[in-house]
């Protein structure tokens, strides 16, 4: 992948309709944080900033060049950005009718420059022609249309002089110099901009940090940021890239093989070897929550160059890969300059939403499936129902192996329609009629 965040740092129609559309809650304590993030299970990522008027990815220009444009150019591109035609209810619908239960949105990344009116800097879009607080304007349409709504924050930061000497080239210290004495009054501006992201735009679903960094906790003192958003909002998910466990792990742009343990690193030898294994079902309370975060194309901002799209049928399956082992999946979106979304990406998500409307059952509140491993299906559970995901267009049956139930129905999940099937030794026989697939995916519902 371009530019990844690793390289940085080296019935059931209406009932499930129903439950899909029922508004999230956010719980405090613990034990509660996580409760909506496993209702949700699919959100919507967004990279946004004045990076999008040149059509090139954010940062990454000015922090390792390619020629493409100049750091002094890059530094100008707020002076041009007027997105004027952003609305932030078409975002959310938009969200909304491709099955995406929250939004995760850039207030900050490497570069610097704030999506949100920051008192602690000039380097921020209300110094912009558009001059409204973007992060302010998603945040009321989010709470009006009850769409959880998560923060973005990047712990480095190019334009602080504190953070690194800016009178030298990005490219030259881009990592940061926290030997020098002024490293402190970065990590207060730090602090007080989470206060303000975290008192003056409502509830926050999630803080998305992006840095993972061995020397994160050292570097950024991460524990006493994450005590602070505990303060401030207990409610609010924190992912694992400050140096410390945090709330949930973010593998970027690849699906791991095997659902996710806790104390192993998804990248360590250790996880590598699980995966290659495909069959491991941890206990729930060795489960890892994670959410995988992915492009459409291969470019996080906007970049009308990149045309090499993932189908709607890709993306299906990738949330099918996702979800069979007890992850959330966060699609990134990169609007245009105007504040318009590109019609390539409308299109896949509105088709991705029609196969989550029909299937929302087997997706929203599920965690992953008691069957794993196998070529042609994926499972996932939701109460006394396992759904099984038919990967394989050529499969004529499907054998359910080692299923400790007694089988009440099998039924599609999408109509309701009983299906055949026979119990066997070998485990439950369901055939795969060809007509099955006229709606993409089969999804079948075995209850008990």
């Amino acid at each position: 992948m371009v530019c990844s965040r690793r390289a940085f740092v080296a019935g059931l129609g209406a009932a499930a309709l129903g439950a899909q559309m029922r508004p999230l809650r956010l719980l405090a304590g613990a034990a509660d944080r996580l409760a909506w993030h496993r209702e949700a299970k699919f959100g919507m990522f967004i990279h946004w900033g004045p990076y999008s008027v040149a059509g090139v990815e954010a940062s990454w220009p000015i922090m390792t060049p390619s020629g493409e444009i100049s750091e002094a150019e890059y530094r100008a591109l707020p002076s041009r950005f007027n997105p004027t035609l952003f609305d932030p209810n078409t975002w959310v619908d938009l969200a909304r009718n491709a099955g995406q239960r929250y939004m995760v949105f850039t207030t900050k990344h490497h570069d610097g420059f704030c999506m949100f009116d920051s008192d602690y800097t000039s380097y921020k879009i209300t110094h912009t022609p558009y001059g409204k607080d973007i992060v302010r304007e998603l945040a009321d349409a989010c709470h009006a249309k009850q769409m959880a709504l998560g923060f973005y924050y990047s712990p480095p930061d190019l334009n602080h002089p504190g953070f690194r000497d800016t009178s030298r080239l990005s490219s030259t210290n881009y990592r940061g110099e926290p030997e020098r004495p002024e490293w402190p009054l970065y990590l207060e501006y730090m602090g007080l901009q989470l206060h303000e992201l975290l008192t003056k735009y409502g509830p926050v679903a999630e803080l998305w940090f992006d840095s993972d960094d061995p020397n994160t906790q050292a570097r950024y003192d991460g524990q006493r940021f994450v005590d602070e958003v505990r303060k401030l909002q207990s409610a609010t998910l924190v992912n694992n890239r400050l140096g410390v466990p945090g709330d949930f792990a973010t593998p970027e742009q690849f699906i791991p093989r095997t659902i996710p343990v806790k104390g192993i690193r998804l990248d360590s030898p250790d996880h590598t070897a699980a995966d290659k294994q495909g069959i491991m079902v941890p206990r729930p309370e060795d489960f890892q929550p994670w959410e995988a975060c992915m492009t459409i194309n291969d470019t996080w901002a906007y970049r009308p160059k990149d045309r090499n799209f993932k189908s709607s049928d890709t993306l299906i399956y990738s949330l099918v890969e996702i979800i069979s082992r007890g992850g959330n999946f966060l699609l990134d979106v990169g609007p245009q300059p105007d504040g318009r979304i590109q019609e390539e990406f409308v299109e896949r998500l509105e088709a991705v939403g029609r196969w989550t409307r029909k299937n929302a059952a087997a997706i929203y509140g599920s965690t992953y499936g008691p069957i794993q491993g196998e070529a042609q299906f994926r499972t996932t559970t939701r109460r006394s129902s396992t759904y099984v995901f038919v990967m394989d267009p050529s499969a004529d049956e499907i054998r359910l192996r080692g299923l400790n139930k007694t089988v009440g129905h099998v039924r599609l999940a999408a109509t309701g329609k009983p299906l055949p099937f026979t119990l066997a030794p070998q485990g439950i026989r369901i055939p795969v009629a060809k007509e099955l697939w006229l709606d993409g995916i089969p999804v079948i519902e075995v209850q008990s």
